[in-house]
């Protein structure tokens, strides 16, 4: 059955909403700045018990807000953005329940099994994901890195999810070309998903109210769950609540 799955989404330090396919070096096309930190928005969850949320760091300048969000719920969120061999023990010690790693697996653009193996002996399976981001291509969706900028040679289909699947907890996959959008979420990607991934996975990207919670759940046959950022409530939205995604997990 599909979950809402909160998000705590940070750039230059502070909890945002963004056009995912505008971030760039310079900044991103923002939707949302809070008022509150990672802490209040960690803590938030926590208190409605939303588990299998995520905090992302987009860009330098969030550590602190990271770690803050980490501490407010031990073992309550995940963490990705920039998490590489040298780093994801220290994420995990400061209360990540998992980390989340996509960039740093990739070398020139290609796919290296050497890195997955180096970052999944630090952290076991059981507590990685896979960041499997992506574009849509003329041949399907391709997995794109560096802030969605650099759209990779790797597929996302049935092999790949199949493959990878074996060395990691989870899938997040940002659909980076609707994210931030509030258009709609990509629904052939997500009806693939539902076919083809062989361990839970969470879809982000054009998701705009209560419906698309719905819809996931009807094309992916309760396999896939969703994050919603732009039109939550809490972020400025008015597509939906987060009383109703709670209910929503509740029912």
């Amino acid at each position: 059955m599909t979950q809402f799955r909160p998000c705590i989404d940070l750039h230059q330090g502070q909890v945002k909403q963004i056009v995912g396919g505008s971030l760039n070096d310079q900044g991103a096309t923002t939707n949302f700045v809070s008022q509150y930190d990672a802490e209040y928005y960690a803590s938030l969850y926590r208190k409605h018990n939303l588990t299998g949320g995520h905090v992302i760091a987009l860009g330098p300048g969030n550590r602190e807000q990271a770690l803050k969000a980490l501490a407010a719920w031990p073992d309550g969120l995940q963490f990705g953005g920039g998490v590489n061999n040298s780093n994801a023990a220290e994420f995990i010690a400061a209360g990540a329940s998992h980390v989340i790693v996509t960039s740093w697996l990739f070398e020139k653009g290609q796919f290296s099994w050497e890195r997955l193996a180096q970052i999944k002996a630090i952290t076991g399976k059981e507590r990685l994901i896979l960041d499997l981001s992506c574009r849509r291509t003329d041949s399907g969706w391709n997995i794109a890195t560096d802030r969605w900028q650099t759209v990779t040679a790797t597929q996302v289909n049935g092999q790949t999810l199949a493959e990878l699947s074996q060395h990691c907890a989870e899938f997040l996959i940002h659909a980076a070309d609707v994210e931030g959008l509030q258009s709609g979420i990509d629904e052939e990607l997500v009806k693939l998903l539902g076919e083809a991934c062989p361990i839970p996975v969470t879809y982000a990207g054009g998701a705009r109210s209560l419906d698309d919670l719905k819809l996931v759940d009807q094309l992916s046959n309760g396999k896939v769950d969703l994050t919603i950022g732009s039109a939550l409530d809490i972020f400025g939205g008015s597509g939906i609540t987060l009383e109703q995604c709670i209910e929503w997990n509740q029912r």
